[in-house]
């Protein structure tokens, strides 16, 4: 069983066991959370697919971790200006262990 869920504008396919790394979510180590936006649930060869979310469906996770990722550097530059920029950035993010899937 799997299910095709959205969060933090992004889309993930998901079952349970699995470890993903989300846009940051509120909430502490080890606090449960339900993931609503459920857009497709597939059990063996039933499929469900939502318009735009399969009512009744959720998917409860566990976070394992809140982190931020690498620093990614932005570097702007006018040829014969002498205008130069740097700037760098890390990205919150939410490691999750999906627990469950319910319809």
């Amino acid at each position: 069983m799997y299910a095709i869920i959205k969060t933090g504008g992004k889309q993930y396919q998901v079952a349970a066991g699995d470890q993903l790394m989300v846009e940051k979510l509120e909430g502490k180590v080890g606090d449960s959370v339900e993931l609503l936006e459920v857009l497709l649930v597939a059990d063996g060869e039933k499929i469900t697919v939502g318009r735009p979310v399969v009512e009744g469906a959720k998917v409860t996770a566990t976070i394992t971790e809140q982190g931020r990722h690498r620093k990614i550097r932005v570097f702007k530059k006018k040829r014969r200006k002498g205008y130069r920029l740097t700037k760098g950035h890390r990205q919150q993010y939410t490691a999750l262990k999906v627990s469950d899937i319910t319809m």
